[in-house]
């Protein structure tokens, strides 16, 4: 699948042919698939605005289900988890909550943090940490009586596992649709998933008995089947894939590298994973919602579609291939360290249904739409509408998005950049257009990434029926058009009725 098609009007032939007629007739037969393509499918006016800065390290933002005040940021190294207050964009002096004990590799540390389902009523999260001695702790916590500080020795240990290097720690937790707590976990570090701690031959990643890591897992922290092992404070969700089988009853998943940054979409329960590749490909691997789980994500023996180069070979039975993956290297659509990211479900109406991801490397902001594949047939070609977004979400002001290291969601669904430098970043819609009136003529000030070329009343006789199948073809994702030029009535969105308007 390649780029977007940067289409132009003057490419569609014989466009003084066409008539107006015609078109009307080829709308009466694609209307209702224009509409229910309408998600995701128009050129929003977007950018970014800077919502925190002087963060020490900032790794991620969550916040609680049900606050519409507060976002909290974490930080990897400090072991703060920050408040900010999102009335005025100021951080609270007292963090909700400090760890200490944290290892300091540039691949440890904080790296996670999940708010309860029902957080409103029991007050518990969740954090993912490495600690001194190098492995990973799942804990949970409680927040005091007020809001925005926490009980620092409320601290449980729910799980906890050895990391044989100090890199692929993996580190992202988050609940599911169904309230089990899911947590990403690398293949343990080094190299090509094959040094020490590894196991010989086949990985981590392949290796299903007593082996959590390069996994997904899937607990259930509401009970406890373990009552008397004080290290394991969580039940088995009877429907895990190996349940009563061979494989650990934890997997939900496996075949997976170092999955950085992993998120549910809010609106249909797709699980959706970013796995760091080794030396050639960096992938986007989707679980549709409903899963009975055990899929084989294919790693050490793949690296996205492709045998890893060097130990990887066939896919091996059942394995599911990513959506989309990317090569390494400087190009537009190309880097060395993907960050996965959300489904967009905030308030800006025409970027709802698209994936955010990017590249921590060459800091490049991209979305896609997951285009329903089944799973069985997933190529790394099942996506559309494939979209460069960084300049568009260029802060500007002389700031910049250099080190991408998550997305995340506040509670009303806007989405965040965070920037490991100390910085996160909102995206926000430019503001709608505006109508001035003199006494000969009206005119329309829009926002600066937005204009109506199609409708350049300056020029009337470039306005043909071709004009408006372009601007259908762009209401229903098969072009886009740069600078919103298609957004002919000024609604903030294309849509099949922008192509009425041209005719």
């Amino acid at each position: 699948m390649a780029a977007p098609i940067a289409a132009s009007r003057g490419s569609f032939p014989n466009r003084r042919v066409l008539g107006a007629w015609a078109v009307r007739l080829l709308f009466q037969s694609l209307i209702v698939a224009a509409v229910a393509f309408a998600e995701g499918s128009a050129c929003a006016a977007v950018t970014t605005e800077r919502v925190a800065s002087g963060l020490d390290l900032p790794l991620y933002v969550t916040a609680p289900p049900g606050d519409p005040d507060h976002l909290f940021i974490v930080e990897q190294h400090s072991g703060r988890i920050r408040v900010l207050n999102l009335a005025d964009n100021s951080i609270n002096a007292i963090p909700f909550l400090t760890i200490t004990g944290l290892a300091q590799g540039s691949e440890q540390g904080l790296l996670g943090l999940a708010f309860h389902p029902d957080y409103a009523t029991n007050g518990f999260f969740y954090v993912n940490v490495t600690v001194t001695s190098g492995d990973t702790e799942i804990r949970r916590y409680k927040v005091s009586s007020d809001p925005v500080v926490a009980i620092p020795d409320s601290k449980q240990l729910v799980l906890g596992y050895a990391q044989p290097q100090a890199n692929h720690n993996g580190g992202w937790l988050g609940f599911g649709p169904d309230g089990y707590l899911y947590i990403s976990v690398g293949d343990g570090g080094g190299s090509y998933d094959e040094d020490a701690g590894h196991t010989p031959g086949t990985g981590n990643g392949q290796d299903i008995t007593s082996d959590l890591l390069g996994k997904m897992l899937r607990i259930d922290v509401n009970g406890d089947d373990f009552p008397a092992d004080s290290t394991r404070n969580y039940a088995i969700p009877a429907d895990n894939p190996f349940v009563g089988k061979t494989g650990d009853d934890e997997i939900w998943s496996f075949g997976l590298r170092n999955p950085w940054r992993a998120s549910f979409d809010r609106a249909t329960g797709n699980l959706y994973i970013g796995d760091v590749g080794q030396d050639t490909r960096e992938e986007i691997d989707v679980q549709p919602a409903g899963s009975a789980g055990g899929q084989n994500y294919g790693w050490r023996l793949r690296e996205g579609t492709i045998a890893t180069p060097g130990v990887g070979g066939a896919r091996p039975p059942g394995e599911i291939d990513p959506i989309y993956d990317y090569p390494h290297g400087n190009g537009q659509f190309e880097g060395d360290v993907v960050t996965g990211g959300y489904v967009y479900r905030g308030p800006v109406a025409e970027l709802r249904g698209q994936y955010f991801f990017a590249d921590f490397e060459s800091a490049h902001i991209w979305t896609l739409l997951y285009d329903g594949s089944d799973p069985s047939t997933f190529d790394g070609t099942n996506y559309t509408n494939l979209t460069d977004r960084t300049a568009e979400l260029a802060p500007g002001a002389g700031l910049s998005i250099d080190e991408i290291s998550s997305f995340g969601e506040d509670a009303a669904a806007n989405l965040y950049i965070v920037d490991l430098g100390g910085e996160v970043f909102r995206i926000v819609e430019i503001g709608p257009a505006t109508t001035t009136t003199s006494t000969t003529t009206t005119t329309t000030a829009v926002p600066a990434r937005c204009g109506n070329p199609v409708t350049d009343a300056d020029a009337p006789s470039s306005i043909t029926a071709a004009d408006a199948l372009f601007v259908l073809s762009a209401a229903v994702g098969t072009s886009s058009c740069a600078a919103c030029e298609c957004d002919v009535n000024d609604s903030g969105s294309v849509t099949a009725a922008d192509a009425l308007a041209v005719l």
